[in-house]
Protein backbone atom coordinates (compact mmCIF):
# COMPACT_ATOMS: atom_id res chain seq x y z
CA UNK A 1 0.00 0.00 0.00
CA UNK A 2 1.27 3.45 -1.00
CA UNK A 3 2.43 5.70 2.42
CA UNK A 4 0.07 7.99 1.40
CA UNK A 5 -2.92 5.82 1.32
CA UNK A 6 -1.45 4.19 4.63
CA UNK A 7 -1.12 7.34 6.62
CA UNK A 8 -4.89 8.69 5.52
CA UNK A 9 -6.38 5.04 6.36
CA UNK A 10 -5.03 5.77 9.72
CA UNK A 11 -6.67 8.76 10.31
CA UNK A 12 -3.76 11.18 9.77
CA UNK A 13 -5.53 13.39 7.32
CA UNK A 14 -6.76 13.45 3.63
CA UNK A 15 -4.44 11.90 0.99
CA UNK A 16 -2.98 15.50 -0.19
CA UNK A 17 -2.36 16.40 2.73
CA UNK A 18 -0.16 13.48 3.63
CA UNK A 19 1.36 13.95 0.36
CA UNK A 20 3.07 17.32 1.59
CA UNK A 21 3.75 16.35 5.44
CA UNK A 22 5.84 13.31 3.55
CA UNK A 23 7.57 15.81 1.22
CA UNK A 24 8.52 18.22 3.84
CA UNK A 25 10.62 15.22 5.51
CA UNK A 26 8.05 14.10 8.68
CA UNK A 27 7.46 10.87 8.22
CA UNK A 28 9.48 7.69 8.60
CA UNK A 29 9.02 4.45 7.96
CA UNK A 30 11.31 1.65 9.83
CA UNK A 31 13.45 4.48 11.12
CA UNK A 32 13.97 5.81 7.80
CA UNK A 33 12.96 9.34 6.37
CA UNK A 34 10.75 9.34 3.46
CA UNK A 35 10.52 11.51 1.61
CA UNK A 36 9.15 9.87 -2.08
CA UNK A 37 5.52 9.57 -2.54
CA UNK A 38 5.32 5.81 -4.16
CA UNK A 39 7.14 4.46 -1.54
CA UNK A 40 5.41 1.22 -0.56
CA UNK A 41 4.26 -0.16 3.11
CA UNK A 42 3.10 -3.23 4.79
CA UNK A 43 1.35 -3.21 7.88
CA UNK A 44 4.04 -4.77 10.02
CA UNK A 45 6.35 -1.68 9.01
CA UNK A 46 6.59 1.30 12.17
CA UNK A 47 5.66 4.41 10.33
CA UNK A 48 5.71 7.49 12.51
CA UNK A 49 5.17 11.11 11.90
CA UNK A 50 6.81 14.01 14.00
CA UNK A 51 8.08 11.00 15.79
CA UNK A 52 4.55 9.37 16.52
CA UNK A 53 3.64 5.93 15.55
CA UNK A 54 0.66 5.71 13.60
CA UNK A 55 -1.94 2.81 12.84
CA UNK A 56 -5.00 1.85 10.93
CA UNK A 57 -8.17 3.00 12.52
CA UNK A 58 -9.98 0.12 13.75
CA UNK A 59 -13.42 -0.57 11.28
CA UNK A 60 -16.08 1.07 13.08
CA UNK A 61 -19.09 -1.95 13.77
CA UNK A 62 -22.63 -1.60 15.03
CA UNK A 63 -24.93 -4.43 16.22
CA UNK A 64 -28.33 -4.18 17.00
CA UNK A 65 -28.79 -6.71 19.58
CA UNK A 66 -32.46 -8.51 20.92
CA UNK A 67 -30.97 -9.32 24.56
CA UNK A 68 -32.93 -11.81 26.76
CA UNK A 69 -33.45 -11.23 30.83
CA UNK A 70 -31.05 -13.52 32.29
CA UNK A 71 -27.86 -11.54 30.88
CA UNK A 72 -26.14 -8.99 32.53
CA UNK A 73 -25.29 -5.96 30.35
CA UNK A 74 -22.00 -5.74 31.63
CA UNK A 75 -18.49 -6.72 29.92
CA UNK A 76 -17.69 -9.49 32.73
CA UNK A 77 -19.21 -10.30 35.98
CA UNK A 78 -18.13 -10.75 39.71
CA UNK A 79 -20.80 -13.52 40.38
CA UNK A 80 -19.99 -15.50 37.20
CA UNK A 81 -23.48 -14.79 35.46
CA UNK A 82 -23.82 -14.59 31.75
CA UNK A 83 -23.54 -11.18 30.07
CA UNK A 84 -24.24 -9.57 26.83
CA UNK A 85 -20.42 -10.37 25.79
CA UNK A 86 -20.63 -13.82 25.35
CA UNK A 87 -22.62 -14.02 22.66
CA UNK A 88 -20.10 -11.97 20.57
CA UNK A 89 -16.45 -13.50 22.17
CA UNK A 90 -15.93 -14.35 18.53
CA UNK A 91 -16.91 -11.33 16.61
CA UNK A 92 -14.01 -10.20 14.47
CA UNK A 93 -13.58 -7.08 17.03
CA UNK A 94 -14.52 -5.79 20.71
CA UNK A 95 -17.94 -4.76 20.90
CA UNK A 96 -19.14 -2.73 23.81
CA UNK A 97 -22.91 -2.12 25.06
CA UNK A 98 -24.45 0.96 24.62
CA UNK A 99 -26.21 1.57 27.79
CA UNK A 100 -27.69 -1.18 30.11
CA UNK A 101 -30.50 -3.40 30.65
CA UNK A 102 -31.39 -4.69 33.63
CA UNK A 103 -30.70 -8.25 34.14
CA UNK A 104 -34.40 -9.18 34.29
CA UNK A 105 -35.33 -7.15 31.31
CA UNK A 106 -35.18 -7.94 27.96
CA UNK A 107 -34.80 -6.20 24.09
CA UNK A 108 -33.22 -3.84 22.01
CA UNK A 109 -29.19 -3.51 23.12
CA UNK A 110 -27.28 -1.71 20.85
CA UNK A 111 -23.17 -2.21 20.54
CA UNK A 112 -20.62 -0.83 18.79
CA UNK A 113 -16.66 -0.38 19.06
CA UNK A 114 -17.04 3.33 18.19
CA UNK A 115 -16.72 4.61 21.95
CA UNK A 116 -16.93 8.54 20.91
CA UNK A 117 -20.58 7.94 19.59
CA UNK A 118 -21.58 5.21 22.56
CA UNK A 119 -20.97 8.38 24.87
CA UNK A 120 -22.59 10.63 22.41
CA UNK A 121 -25.81 8.36 23.17
CA UNK A 122 -25.68 7.74 26.53
CA UNK A 123 -25.14 11.26 27.57
CA UNK A 124 -27.90 13.25 28.87
CA UNK A 125 -27.88 15.81 26.78
CA UNK A 126 -28.78 14.32 24.29
CA UNK A 127 -32.09 12.77 24.97
CA UNK A 128 -32.49 9.83 23.20
CA UNK A 129 -35.74 7.98 23.39
CA UNK A 130 -36.74 4.72 24.86
CA UNK A 131 -39.35 2.70 24.19
CA UNK A 132 -40.31 0.38 26.47
CA UNK A 133 -43.59 -2.32 26.42
CA UNK A 134 -44.07 -3.36 29.99
CA UNK A 135 -46.57 -5.99 30.94
CA UNK A 136 -47.71 -4.92 34.47
CA UNK A 137 -50.29 -6.77 37.59
CA UNK A 138 -53.75 -5.37 37.17
CA UNK A 139 -55.16 -2.57 35.19
CA UNK A 140 -53.43 1.24 36.11
CA UNK A 141 -56.15 3.89 36.52
CA UNK A 142 -56.17 6.72 34.38
CA UNK A 143 -55.01 9.06 37.57
CA UNK A 144 -52.17 6.59 37.75
CA UNK A 145 -51.41 7.14 33.65
CA UNK A 146 -51.40 10.75 33.94
CA UNK A 147 -48.95 10.86 37.37
CA UNK A 148 -46.40 8.73 34.84
CA UNK A 149 -46.68 11.09 32.49
CA UNK A 150 -46.91 14.36 34.29
CA UNK A 151 -43.60 12.35 36.35
CA UNK A 152 -43.12 10.73 39.66
CA UNK A 153 -41.22 10.20 42.59
CA UNK A 154 -39.14 7.12 42.88
CA UNK A 155 -38.43 5.52 45.85
CA UNK A 156 -34.70 6.43 46.61
CA UNK A 157 -34.59 9.01 44.31
CA UNK A 158 -34.85 12.55 45.25
CA UNK A 159 -35.66 14.09 41.76
CA UNK A 160 -39.10 13.64 39.96
CA UNK A 161 -38.78 11.52 36.58
CA UNK A 162 -39.12 13.76 33.73
CA UNK A 163 -42.85 13.68 31.67
CA UNK A 164 -42.92 10.46 29.96
CA UNK A 165 -45.28 8.96 27.18
CA UNK A 166 -47.51 6.59 28.23
CA UNK A 167 -50.04 4.68 26.12
CA UNK A 168 -52.00 1.24 27.07
CA UNK A 169 -52.23 -1.14 24.31
CA UNK A 170 -53.71 -3.93 26.12
CA UNK A 171 -56.02 -3.93 28.97
CA UNK A 172 -56.83 -7.68 30.31
CA UNK A 173 -58.61 -8.54 33.57
CA UNK A 174 -54.95 -9.70 35.50
CA UNK A 175 -52.40 -7.37 33.50
CA UNK A 176 -52.12 -4.53 31.20
CA UNK A 177 -49.71 -3.72 28.25
CA UNK A 178 -48.00 -0.44 28.50
CA UNK A 179 -45.63 1.65 26.04
CA UNK A 180 -43.59 3.90 27.90
CA UNK A 181 -41.44 6.20 26.23
CA UNK A 182 -38.79 7.94 27.90
CA UNK A 183 -35.01 9.35 27.49
CA UNK A 184 -33.44 9.73 31.10
CA UNK A 185 -31.62 6.12 31.92
CA UNK A 186 -31.86 5.60 35.86
CA UNK A 187 -31.26 2.72 37.00
CA UNK A 188 -34.51 0.06 36.66
CA UNK A 189 -36.55 3.38 35.82
CA UNK A 190 -39.46 2.13 34.10
CA UNK A 191 -39.89 -0.97 36.77
CA UNK A 192 -39.54 1.55 39.54
CA UNK A 193 -41.98 4.11 38.31
CA UNK A 194 -45.02 1.65 38.06
CA UNK A 195 -44.01 0.75 41.94
CA UNK A 196 -44.12 4.46 42.66
CA UNK A 197 -48.04 4.10 41.46
CA UNK A 198 -48.79 0.70 42.90
CA UNK A 199 -48.21 -1.65 39.85
CA UNK A 200 -45.46 -4.54 39.67
CA UNK A 201 -43.97 -4.94 36.22
CA UNK A 202 -43.78 -8.71 35.14
CA UNK A 203 -42.25 -8.10 31.88
CA UNK A 204 -40.00 -5.29 30.28
CA UNK A 205 -38.76 -5.20 26.68
CA UNK A 206 -36.79 -2.35 25.11
CA UNK A 207 -38.35 -2.26 21.37
CA UNK A 208 -36.95 1.61 20.26
CA UNK A 209 -33.99 3.33 21.04
CA UNK A 210 -33.49 6.43 18.83
CA UNK A 211 -34.67 5.27 15.12
CA UNK A 212 -33.80 1.73 15.62
CA UNK A 213 -36.59 -0.90 16.15
CA UNK A 214 -36.43 -4.15 17.83
CA UNK A 215 -38.84 -5.38 14.99
CA UNK A 216 -39.29 -9.28 14.60
CA UNK A 217 -35.24 -9.77 15.89
CA UNK A 218 -36.17 -13.29 18.10
CA UNK A 219 -34.69 -13.06 21.97
CA UNK A 220 -30.61 -13.94 21.22
CA UNK A 221 -30.38 -12.69 17.71
CA UNK A 222 -28.66 -10.07 16.17
CA UNK A 223 -27.70 -8.06 13.45
CA UNK A 224 -25.53 -5.22 11.98
CA UNK A 225 -27.13 -1.83 11.65
CA UNK A 226 -27.54 -0.49 7.94
CA UNK A 227 -25.52 2.23 7.03
CA UNK A 228 -28.94 4.29 6.95
CA UNK A 229 -29.12 3.52 10.80
CA UNK A 230 -25.53 4.18 11.67
CA UNK A 231 -26.09 7.72 9.75
CA UNK A 232 -29.32 8.34 11.71
CA UNK A 233 -27.36 7.64 14.97
CA UNK A 234 -24.81 10.18 14.03
CA UNK A 235 -27.48 12.75 13.38
CA UNK A 236 -29.02 12.50 17.23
Amino acid sequence: MRLQKYMAMCGVAARRKCEEMIAAGRVTVNGRVITEMGTQVEEQDEVLVDGVRITPEEEKRYVLYHKPAGEVTTVSDEKGRETVMDRFRDFPVRLYPVGRLDYDSEGLLLLTNDGALAQRLTHPSCEVDKVYLARVTGNPSNEAIDRLRRGVYMEGDERRTYPADVRVVRDESLFSDILVTIHEGRNRQVRRMFDAVGHKVLLLRRVRFGPLELGSLRRGEWRELTAQEVEQLHRL
